[in-house]
């Protein structure tokens, strides 16, 4: 796995978080890491923005990001408000596969959800995905009203023909209800794909050195970590 492509169930579900985590245990195994944001959107020019907080938490990464739009907005509409130029699925694409000559892992971390329009033509990080002909890793909410967002996800990367790498829980509570705990064995039954992760509520909140030390027990081995889906399962879902 060259790149992987993440992308969330909508916003606000972790995305961030996870892709620092998965750049911290890709790091713990000794590759070399670059994180992509497609585009930016709701930060000023001087303000960080994911990239850097990925870089922040997770170590030394390489840092692009293709464009930045200061309202917090879906990228096409953001770029038209702001009479500035969009971002190309094919630009996207072009720059991932350009960084995949000179590290090990690239990661590409879209904005919102997977069909969030970058462009005028529709063009959004699934189109990237596929261009590239790289996974995409989902990052879900852990409770009610999940299963439907990210099985609405999964039906569209089928349809597309992409690989769905699997799902990463993104924020997972301390004292979970019923309907969270269910989701457990419920969400890679309805993604068609494994249960690749969960990372503990507050995990971006930690300190850098904390958080490089616990992230590779959050993944799954796939993703460089040693996180056992069936053990979660078995604790939290009891």
């Amino acid at each position: 796995m060259r790149v992987l492509v993440i992308t969330g169930t909508g916003t606000e579900v972790g995305k961030t978080v996870t892709t620092a985590a998965v750049a911290a245990s890709a790091l713990a195994a000794g590759r070399s890491v670059a994180v992509l944001k497609a585009a930016q959107t709701g930060v000023r020019p001087d303000e960080r923005g994911d990239a850097d907080e990925v870089a922040w938490l997770a170590g030394p990464v390489t840092t692009d990001e293709i464009a930045r739009f200061p309202e917090p907005l879906a990228p096409g509409t953001a770029a038209r408000r702001a009479g500035m130029a969009p971002v190309r699925p094919r630009e996207v694409a072009e720059r991932a596969a350009k960084l995949a000559t000179e590290h090990d892992l690239v990661l590409v971390e879209g904005a919102g959800g997977l069909l969030v329009r970058f462009d005028e033509d529709g063009g959004t990080l699934a189109d990237a995905a596929r261009l590239l002909g790289a996974p995409v890793l989902v990052v879900a909410r852990a409770g009610l009203g999940t299963l439907n967002d990210t099985e609405l996800t999964a039906r569209e990367l089928r349809r597309r023909e992409l690989e769905l790498a699997g799902v990463v829980i993104g924020s997972w509570p301390g004292e979970p209800d019923l309907a969270t705990r269910c989701n457990v064995a419920d969400l890679p039954e309805v993604a068609g794909a494994p249960l690749l992760g969960a990372l503990p509520a507050g995990a971006g909140a930690l300190p850098p050195a904390e958080f490089r030390t616990a992230a590779p027990g959050w993944l799954a081995p796939r993703l460089d970590g040693t996180w056992d889906a069936e053990a979660f399962r078995a604790r939290e879902a009891a």
